[in-house]
């Protein structure tokens, strides 16, 4: 059934692998040279507080962005369920408009799914905005 797409999926897969090794060569001779470099001026005090995590001002908001995209999803797809319904829940399938139905009904759920995970996280940024601008005054 998903044949169409074995064929790209399997190339895409080996140039992703060939460059991913590629990469890691290429890294390592980048990581042998700046070692070279720190060989004679290292001090030890160069990288005493550096294994921390970095304080970053979005890092304390990925909850409220990952909430907010769940919660504008999943009230997507309860739209478009109900979009569905209302448009489609009568009608009788035959193989005549089996196709169509779905083809549908697949467009209500993907764009009603899209169009509120959106609308979720441009809420978390204006939630986020608000309480940044709360802070510095």
């Amino acid at each position: 059934m998903m044949d169409f797409i074995s064929i790209p999926l399997v190339v895409g897969m080996i140039t992703l692998g060939i460059y991913k090794l590629v990469e890691l060569f290429v890294c390592r001779k980048e990581r042998l040279t700046m070692i070279e470099k720190l060989g004679t001026t290292f001090n030890p005090s160069m990288i005493a507080n550096k294994f921390s995590f970095p304080e970053q001002s979005g890092s304390k908001f990925w909850t409220l962005k990952i909430a907010c995209l769940l919660l504008g999803v999943g009230l997507g797809l309860l739209v478009g369920f109900f979009i569905a319904q209302y448009y489609y829940g009568g009608q009788t399938i035959n193989n005549d408009n089996r196709w169509a139905l779905r083809e549908m009904t697949g467009v209500i759920y993907g764009s009603s799914a899209l169009l509120f995970g959106g609308l979720g996280l441009l809420i978390a940024f204006l939630l986020e905005m608000g309480y940044t601008r709360k802070n510095k005054e």
